[in-house]
């Protein structure tokens, strides 16, 4: 099994108590890159947001950086916001990355978790899912075509255009990033494209049904079992014992997920509620490295088998230091115990 951690860049709260800026921020989260790739690591992955808070709103210039730093560590987006970009430039932008890593660069697209982007560049959300589909396709048919025909509703046609440059491997890997979908399940297993499933909150084992409609639905379309990857992005944090993981995650945790409520119609959470998602069941990955490996081999079987876990780290606003040593645990004690 795979494993790796995926940043947004933020401070989710709006709290900077441990950065004195954004330009040191920077630098931290490029220290963690460089650090991810010495301790063993398989995959560190920057997210896409717009908003206040965020500094990853251009994924590959972040990715680009880690690759000059970085020999063996596979870099991509945590995900790529695909509906409110053009797959053109998408595509020659992780080409690009992927040529600087000699071959290291992946990407998981989706339509992420905020509605940001849209406004900021002239989408409607009324097209939230046409939107995705198309440009998905187009995305698709750039990797697989050098030379591309294509007609669609929300972006000037293609007539006989080649794209360049052309990423190391062939063919790219692109993933979907989903959330909890049916529909969007189902279109990944029919594509054929390895499936990275967000699981934030509630109990892991429910997401089963979806991921067994992925695998049916990829099936059906003739792709063979190796191609059906299932990758588990979850919040976590890795400490010498449970209780000191716990105790450190949870009021920043705490905050943000507060934060974001107030705009989703959430509660503000409580130490119960994390309770409950750091239990045997919930979607935290947040203890010991022995606590947090063997519940990630549960929910790995309970899920019929996964083959990438990502920690995503940002969520408490910890501090660098204590990211470096989580990283650490993950690399060399965590990735062990899964081995």
């Amino acid at each position: 099994m795979e494993v790796g951690i995926d940043s947004f860049a933020a401070r989710m709260s709006g709290n900077n108590e441990w950065a004195a800026n954004d330009t040191v921020a920077m630098a931290e989260l490029l220290e963690r890159m460089e650090h991810a790739d010495k301790v063993g690591l398989d995959y560190f992955g920057i997210g896409e947001h717009h908003r206040k808070g965020f500094l990853d709103s251009a994924p590959t210039v972040i990715m680009a950086a880690a690759a000059a730093r970085t020999s063996r560590i596979r870099l991509g987006s945590a995900v790529t916001v695909l509906s409110a970009a053009d797959p053109v430039r998408v595509f020659q932008s992780h080409a690009t990355l992927d040529l600087i890593s000699a071959g290291r660069a992946e990407m998981v697209a989706g339509r992420g978790s905020f509605i940001d982007a849209y406004p900021l560049f002239g989408l409607d959300l009324n097209d939230y899912d046409e939107l995705f589909i198309e440009k998905l396709e187009l995305l698709l048919q750039i990797r697989d075509q050098e030379t591309v025909t294509w007609k669609g509703r929300f972006r000037p046609a293609l007539q006989n255009q080649t794209i360049y440059p052309r990423p190391h491997q062939n063919p790219f890997p692109i993933w979907l990033g989903v959330g909890g979908t049916r529909q969007s399940f189902i279109r990944a297993g029919m594509l054929g494209l390895p499936l990275m499933v967000a699981i934030i909150g509630g109990e892991t084992h429910r997401f089963r049904p979806l991921i067994d409609l992925y695998r049916q639905a990829g099936q059906v379309a003739g792709h063979s079992p190796e191609k059906l990857k299932v990758g588990l992005h979850s919040l976590g944090y890795v400490a010498n014992t449970t209780k000191e993981a716990h105790d450190a995650f949870f009021p920043g945790y705490a905050a943000s997920m507060t934060r974001i409520g107030k705009e989703r119609g959430w509660p503000p959470t409580t130490r119960a509620h994390f309770e409950a998602q750091v239990g045997p069941t919930g979607a935290l990955l947040v203890g010991s490295a022995e606590d947090v490996a063997t519940k990630i081999l549960r929910h790995a079987e309970a899920l019929g088998g996964i083959s990438r876990v990502t920690f995503q780290l940002d969520t408490a606003e910890l501090p660098h230091a204590k990211l470096m040593e989580t990283i650490e645990l993950i690399g060399k004690s965590l990735k062990a115990k899964l081995a």
